[in-house]
C-alpha cells in the first residue's frame, strides 16, 4: 500500500497538546495544534544503539512490521533534514534486550531531505510491568533534532486490551499516539507515525503523577524532599509551596532562576524512582544529591 494514501485514508496524525498555550480540554479529550506529545522515559532505554533500521531478528516470531514516518518542523509542515531517530522495543516474549552487544530491537536512522524515516521490525507485545498490571504492546522513540529538545514518547495500537488499565497509555495526551496496524497483502503489518518538534516540551500529567511524591536522600536518610504535581507543571515543596519546573526532555526537569535546580529522574525495572538533584548558584560550585522515591 501507498505511504500516502495510508495516511490520507486512514486520517492518522500527530494531534496533541502544544507548547504554545493554544490548547483546551474538552470531552474527556486534548484538543490543540500538532505537537507530537512526549511519554516518559522508561526504565529500558540503552544509549549506544547502531545506526539501521532493518532490526529483524532470523529467529524470532514476530510478526514482521513496516514502521514509517515524518518528522516535521513546529510549522507542521516543513520536513526536519538530519534528524536522528531512536528505536526500541521488546521481543515476540515480551523481554528487552539490556546487556547484549547485539542491541537486540534497538536501532537509530537519520531523515534525509523529505524528513522520512522508516524501521523493518517485528511488532511488540504486551508484557508484565513493575507495577504488577500488563503494558499495552509499543514501541518506543527518541527524537533529536537541531534547534529542538530532544523528544521522548511511545506509540501504542489501537484494539489493545490493556490499553485502559496502563495510566501512560490510557492519558488524555495519549490518545492521538494509539495507532492503527495495518494488514498488508503480504501478511506483513504496517504503523505510520508522522512526528513534530516544539521547542518546548510539556511533560504528560500522567507521567508527573508517576514521578511525584516523597524521596529521601541516598546518603542521608534524615533528609526528604517532596515532588508534587499542579496544574500541568511538576513542583519542589518548600516552606511556602514550592518551586514550579520546565520540563526539558528524557526525564528532566529545570527550574531557571538565582539558584538553578535540575531534577533528573531514572525508573528502574523494578519500579524504584531514583532522583539526582543539581543545585548552584551563579558563581558557587553546583551541589549534587541522590535521592530514592518512598514506596
Amino acid at each position: 500500500m501507498d505511504r500516502r494514501k495510508f495516511i490520507k485514508d486512514s486520517t492518522i496524525s500527530a494531534v496533541a497538546i502544544s507548547a504554545s498555550g493554544f490548547i483546551r480540554f474538552c470531552d474527556g479529550k486534548w484538543i490543540g495544534d500538532c505537537e507530537t506529545t512526549s511519554d516518559i522515559l522508561g526504565p529500558f532505554y540503552r544509549p549506544g544503539a547502531p545506526t539501521r533500521n532493518n532490526l529483524l531478528i532470523g529467529n524470532d516470531s514476530g510478526q514482521i512490521t513496516n514502521l514509517s514516518g515524518i518528522v516535521r518542523h513546529k510549522d507542521c509542515r516543513t520536513p526536519v533534514r538530519n534528524a536522528v531517530i531512536e528505536l526500541w522495543h521488546c521481543n515476540s516474549n515480551g523481554q528487552y534486550d539490556n546487556d547484549s552487544e547485539r542491541f537486540n530491537y534497538r536501532g537509530k536512522t537519520v531523515t534525509g531531505e523529505d524528513g522520512e524515516y522508516s524501521f523493518r521490525t517485528i511488532l511488540p507485545v504486551p508484557y508484565s510491568g513493575s507495577e504488577g498490571g500488563m503494558r499495552p504492546a509499543h514501541y518506543h522513540f527518541l527524537i533529536s533534532a537541531e534547534g529542538y529538545p530532544s523528544l521522548i514518547t511511545q506509540i501504542y495500537f489501537s484494539g489493545d486490551k490493556y490499553i485502559p488499565e496502563d495510566k501512560m497509555a490510557a492519558s488524555p495526551a495519549a490518545e492521538s499516539r494509539i495507532l492503527k496496524v495495518v494488514d498488508e497483502s503480504s501478511g506483513e503489518k504496517i504503523v505510520s507515525f508522522d512526528i513534530v518538534m516544539k521547542e518546548k516540551i510539556v511533560a504528560d500529567p500522567v507521567a508527573i503523577d508517576k514521578l511525584a511524591g516523597t524521596y529521601t536522600n541516598v546518603d542521608d536518610r534524615g533528609k526528604q524532599l517532596e515532588i508534587f504535581r499542579y496544574n500541568t507543571f511538576l513542583w519542589l515543596k518548600n516552606e511556602v509551596y514550592g518551586f514550579a519546573f520546565d520540563y526539558a526532555g528524557e526525564n528532566v526537569f529545570r527550574y531557571p532562576g538565582i539558584n538553578d535546580i535540575t531534577l533528573k529522574f531514572k525508573l528502574l525495572e523494578d519500579g524504584t524512582v531514583m532522583l539526582t538533584k543539581m543545585a548552584s548558584r551563579k558563581g558557587s560550585k553546583e551541589q549534587v544529591s541522590k535521592w530514592k522515591k518512598n514506596k
